[in-house]
This record gives structure tokens, C-alpha cells and sequence, in this order.
């Protein structure tokens, strides 16, 4: 496992947790519907999962949620709030966590897409510099991703976010999650 979990049938997703765990399946259904186009709906949900999880709730159910809340915003600002959250709560998961969550699921693999998240962000927001130290960690991250399709996903929209870091574009790009262009 290479990043936040979400619902089974995402890439980035254990195929079941080892144990029931409710919060988990809450935010899976929430992210189900803001990919079938309900993004206004998901993010209800969402926020109203974070309140009651709060801010100093389990880190790996406040990581997941942000990651996934992040991208439900065309706003970069917005999403840039979200994505903090997710590389703050990711950083204070952890392994035991994680693998109670599911057995295959490894903190080592969050930080590459934590990390180009926020640096698509700060690109389209115009802030070069702090998009550049973000796809620096996300490369240097990258050993921990795995070598299948997901990490594949991950390391070529590393390359693609740098590439449009060093031409100074801002636009959406069409790959990205949530992605309306």
C-alpha cells in the first residue's frame, strides 16, 4: 500500500481493511461519490466527518479524509488548506496504525503524493519556489512507492507537475484528481 487508503476500488486503496472500521468506510463512500461527479454532496460529508473525527483525532482517519477532501476543490487555496492537513496528520501516523488499517499499508508510500499534491497546489497558485521544494520531496520520496500501477501513476505526475513548475504554468492540469478542464 502506497498512500492514504480510500474506498476498495481505487488504486491507492487496500482491496479490504483488516478490521471494520467505520470511519474508514464513511470517508470510502465519500470519496465514491465526489469521483461519480456528487462533489458537493462528498464534501458535506467529508467536513462533517472531519468535525466529529476533530483535529486531534486519529492521524491516519484525518489524512485520508484531507487527501481526499483536497481534491474536491477546483480552488487551489482551498485545496492547498486540505493537503496541509493531510502531510501534517500523515506524519503523525504510524506503521502500527497503518497496518492495523491494513496489513500492506506502509507510511513510507503517503509522503510521494502528500507531497506533489501540495506542489500542483503551490504551482497553480503561482508560488514556484514552495511547488519546487514540494516535488523535490515527492521525488525524494518515491523509493517508497510501490512498483505497480498506482506508484507508476505517482511517479509520472511527478514529472509531469515539474515539468509545468519549470515552464511557470498555472493551469489545472487535465490528470489531476478532481480535474474539471
Amino acid at each position: 500500500m502506497t498512500a492514504p487508503p480510500t474506498a476498495p476500488a481505487s488504486p491507492d486503496s487496500p482491496d479490504a481493511p483488516d478490521s471494520p472500521d467505520h470511519t474508514m468506510e464513511a470517508i470510502a463512500r465519500a470519496v465514491t461519490e465526489g469521483r461519480a461527479g456528487r462533489t458537493a454532496d462528498a464534501r458535506r460529508e467529508l467536513l462533517a466527518l472531519w468535525s466529529s473525527i476533530g483535529v486531534t483525532g486519529d492521524p491516519l482517519h484525518r489524512c485520508t479524509l484531507a487527501h481526499h477532501l483536497a481534491d474536491l476543490y477546483e480552488d487551489p487555496a482551498q485545496a492547498l488548506a486540505w493537503d496541509v492537513r493531510a502531510l501534517d496528520a500523515a506524519d503523525a501516523v504510524t506503521e502500527q496504525r497503518a497496518r492495523e488499517h491494513h496489513a500492506d499499508l506502509r507510511i513510507a508510500g503517503f509522503h510521494p503524493s502528500l507531497h506533489l499534491n501540495l506542489a500542483d497546489d503551490y504551482r497553480r497558485l503561482g508560488a514556484f519556489g514552495a511547488a519546487a521544494d514540494h516535488i523535490d520531496a515527492a521525488t525524494k520520496a518515491g523509493p517508497g512507492l510501490g512498483q505497480d500501477s498506482y506508484g507508476d501513476l505517482i511517479r509520472g505526475a511527478v514529472r509531469e507537475v515539474a515539468e509545468a513548475i519549470a515552464r511557470r504554468d498555472t493551469a489545472p492540469r487535465a490528470s489531476a484528481p478532481g480535474a474539471t478542464v
